[in-house]
């Protein structure tokens, strides 16, 4: 799905879409790819189809962009408007076929992490395509599954793992699911309770009551992979539980807990009601690893590809005007009411602006706490599954590579990315680094067994 390029002489020769390359819109719409925008303003779909008449008009690279640099974006469109009717074909596109839905329920989780998802609603990412969506909180990750499986809801926010541990069948029954957008980018910390402030090092916890969201989180493998990396078994050290993310101050206040990893706005209304201190953000562990994600199962977008290409383009629009840091004070204002995160606006602003209170009497500032980007990197789903392997959540063999381009959808992504505006990588995987150690997805069993701590199986 969405990876046919344009091809200029395609163009010149067919005329059964506003591309020309199709035999009709409702191929266009679900083939078309936006592989140049023209001046980078928010019309995307003025953009997608200059481009193609563009190429048709100058097949050579060189040729085209000599006559963009000599001219201008902007008096390209112009120029191209009075030879051919871009307004007529801009339109057409733009309607992208019949949604065969259009009434959708969408669960969240009340955290930071879903801001597209969530700000889509009061900000009109879904009614600018046609969609009525209403958005439910929800009590916890188990329930957002087993609601998303039962067909409660369309889609959902879901922690990046979960479409993985769900379609490999790990937890539930297996069912295909795919994550087509990653929410958000780091976005986590580690909190402590500030009867801990002097006990800064993690050699100095064992005996430690930690949570985590849910065992399939990227939440509990950074705090594994912490806590391993400072010498301390996550097993047989410490105890690390399973406490909804609503819940985790209450149980911070209460001494059920000592600390936790968990997702914002957490870790900052922690620091806000006095109970705790940020001990670490988890950007400092893996700088740009993914948090959350939009999910949806395979049935859905199978059944309603337009519906689901529709929603997938508001959310990606959604998360391209949260990833601008000048938009983060509005957004932070539109969330934060009782139906959605319930939350004073200053704790979401510290952390949507990364300037914030750490609960120890210092002001921080880290304008990259948490970000925006959409591109589900398969190798961030191969890194996912090695460390279910690791601990054991997951035996036997995995065909990590397979799965990875099964669930997360990077092809789908690329291509909406690029009408709005955003630049998608070319490649859907790299290496990256954790706590030093760089990460290659083309030998995930090396990388697991390179480490003393782990569950063997």
């Amino acid at each position: 799905m969405f990876d046919n390029p344009f091809d200029a002489k395609t163009v010149l020769k067919s005329h059964g879409c506003s591309c020309g390359r199709h035999s009709n819109e409702a191929e266009h719409a679900s083939a078309i790819r936006a592989t140049e925008v023209v001046d980078g303003s928010e019309k995307m779909y003025e953009n997608v189809v200059a481009s193609a008449v563009l190429r048709a008009m100058f097949p050579s690279d060189v040729s085209r962009r000599a006559f963009l640099k000599a001219v201008g974006g902007a008096t390209a469109v112009a120029a191209l408007s009075q030879v051919f009717p871009l307004a007529t074909a801009t339109e057409a596109f733009a309607q992208s076929g019949p949604l065969e839905k259009t009434n959708l329920k969408v669960g969240f989780i009340p955290i930071t992490c879903a801001t597209p998802i969530i700000m889509a609603q009061p900000m009109g990412f879904y009614s600018k395509q046609g969609l009525d969506v209403e958005v439910i909180k929800t009590a916890g990750w188990a329930v957002i599954r087993d609601k998303t499986m039962n067909k409660e809801y369309d889609a959902a926010h879901m922690l990046s793992p979960m479409p993985l541990a769900i379609t490999m069948g790990i937890g539930s029954n297996p069912q295909a699911y795919a994550a087509p957008a990653i929410e958000n980018i780091n976005g986590q910390a580690i909190t402590l309770a500030m009867k801990h402030k002097d006990r800064r090092d993690p050699k100095d916890w064992k005996g430690f009551k930690l949570a985590v969201p849910f065992d399939y989180s990227m939440h509990n493998y950074l705090l594994r992979y912490y806590l391993a990396e400072h010498g301390i078994d996550p097993d047989a050290d410490v105890q690390i539980r399973a406490v909804p993310p609503p819940e985790m101050v209450a149980n911070l206040r209460a001494e059920n807990i000592d600390g936790f990893l968990g997702p914002d706005p957490m870790n900052q209304r922690a620091v806000y009601d006095g109970v705790g201190f940020i001990h670490l953000l988890t950007k400092e562990i893996w700088d740009g690893h993914p948090c959350c994600a939009f999910a949806a199962s395979s049935e859905f977008i199978m059944q309603m590809p337009n519906t689901y290409a529709a929603l997938l383009r508001s959310i990606i629009s959604a998360t391209a005007y949260a990833h601008d840091p000048n938009n983060r004070k509005e957004i932070a204002t539109a969330i934060a009411p009782a139906n959605y995160l319930n939350q004073p606006e200053v704790v979401l602003e510290q952390i949507l602006t990364g300037t914030y209170a750490d609960g120890l009497g210092k002001v921080i500032k880290q304008p990259g706490r948490i970000d925006f980007d959409p591109f589900p990197w398969q190798s961030f789903a191969v890194w996912i599954m090695t460390q279910m392997k690791r601990w054991g959540q997951v035996k036997g063999d995995i065909d990590y590579a397979g799965i990875a381009n099964k669930v997360f959808l990077a092809t789908d992504t690329a291509k909406l990315m690029a009408e709005v505006g955003m630049v998608p990588p070319k490649e859907t995987t790299k290496t990256f680094v954790v706590m030093g150690k760089t990460f290659d997805p083309a030998t995930p069993q090396a990388y697991i067994d390179s480490f003393p701590i782990r569950k063997l199986n």
